[in-house]
């Protein structure tokens, strides 16, 4: 049981006890592990001195062969400044090392990439940009994490500019390819057009921004996207550059008002934005068969049940402990080792389109319950890693 599953607060404060304790016992999730032999004298000349300086003054000469001479070709960091780690917000390097780690235990349990866990003391976007840029020769891609918005995309995109590796920020396309696929099936389950859809984002940060755009490159048109002060519009003032930029492409119908107001007669509710602020009167407002992704992470915007009350037909998470885990989970792994096999450099809007697609095919009969498939299901990684090109 979570700890955030638990009402009593003796009994959270005893289950955190647990984590805690069990995560000390453990030490660290992930090592190193050498994938050549040191048995004799002859081993070490060649993979150490004086052989190594061979191969060293090889990649001086040719560093495009560091991928097939080197850790490069199946490696990932996963980079984090702490600034907005899961639901608990700006906790820093060290509260982001653990989720750091866990990322990099899934890479080599999911997909078999070597990941390593990178947190930096620092949250100064163009610090993060020059650090990342100093270490990406060791890896074949970056895999950005829990970097706050609206910092995040200007990192992710002077990274993208800068590096001949793929970069993705997390947060915003794992979590928009995969809340993409569930939706390409829940449509199916509801019988709906995926373009005529109407849609509702609560959070119009890192992950909301990302699923908005990419639903749009889908062919949903009708897409409004709220942030505290309510929907993004053009015109609106005290917009950051990035929420205008967003507002130009999304709420055709210059819908204004708060969530309760424009949520009336949407098809789908995504909520990226923070624990407890749908309630099951916003989905009675909604249209018949309402689509519900509470996907705020570890306390999502609804709990299922209150969500089901309220007549939702469609009910995501991004828990495993309920049906319908919408989680990145599913996505990270198999794009980059799609792109390390490929030699992509850059993932496009198309691939992860394509990705999604992909994704969802894995659920032949969806049902309310089943729209996407789980995160152990063993044709995931190269199912997802095949529409990477």
């Amino acid at each position: 049981m979570l700890y955030t599953e638990v009402s009593s607060p003796i009994s959270m404060k005893q289950t955190k006890k647990r984590i805690v304790a069990a995560f000390k016992k453990a030490g660290a999730r992930i090592e190193t592990k050498s994938r050549v032999k040191l048995k004799n004298k002859d081993d070490i000349s060649l993979w150490y001195t004086p052989g190594v300086g061979a191969a060293s003054e090889h990649l001086a000469a040719h560093p495009e062969d560091a991928r097939s001479m080197s850790v490069k070709r199946n490696s990932v960091a996963v980079v984090s400044d702490g600034s907005a780690v899961l639901g608990l917000g700006n906790i820093g390097p060290y509260g982001a090392l653990p989720v750091m780690e866990g990322k990099a235990l899934i890479f080599r349990e999911m997909a078999g990439i070597d990941a390593w866990p990178i947190v930096l003391d620092t949250q100064d976007p163009d610090e993060i940009i020059r650090t990342v840029l100093a270490i990406a020769p060791s890896f074949g891609g970056i895999n950005l994490e829990d970097i706050k918005a609206p910092q995040c995309f200007a990192v992710e995109k002077a990274l993208i500019e800068k590096l001949s590796i793929p970069v993705m920020h997390d947060d915003q396309h794992g979590t928009a390819i995969v809340t993409l696929a569930a939706l390409i099936n829940a449509a199916k389950v509801v019988k709906k057009k995926l373009p005529a859809l109407r849609v509702v984002i609560s959070g119009a940060g890192a992950a909301g921004t990302a699923v908005a755009l990419l639903l749009r490159a889908a062919g949903i048109t009708d897409i409004i996207v709220l942030d505290r002060a309510g929907a993004l519009y053009v015109g609106r003032p005290d917009m950051n550059t990035d929420k205008q930029g967003l507002a130009l492409v999304t709420n055709p119908r210059k819908a204004i008002g708060d969530l309760a107001t424009v949520l009336m007669g949407a098809d789908v509710f995504i909520g990226v934005s923070g624990p407890d602020l749908l309630t099951a009167d916003h989905i009675r407002s909604m249209a018949g068969k309402a689509i519900v992704f509470a996907l705020s992470n570890p306390v999502p915007e609804i709990m299922p049940d209150e969500a089901k009350k309220g007549g939702a037909f469609i009910v995501g998470t991004g828990r495993s402990d309920f049906p319908n885990q919408i989680n990145n989970a599913l996505v990270f792994p198999g794009i980059f080792r799609g792109a390390l096999d490929k030699g992509v450099t850059s993932i496009t809007q198309e691939t992860k389109v394509r990705a999604a697609k992909a994704l969802a095919s894995l659920v032949t009969n969806p049902t309310a319950n089943k729209i996407v498939p789980d995160i152990f299901d063993k044709r995931v990684v190269p199912t997802v890693a095949k529409a990477v090109r």
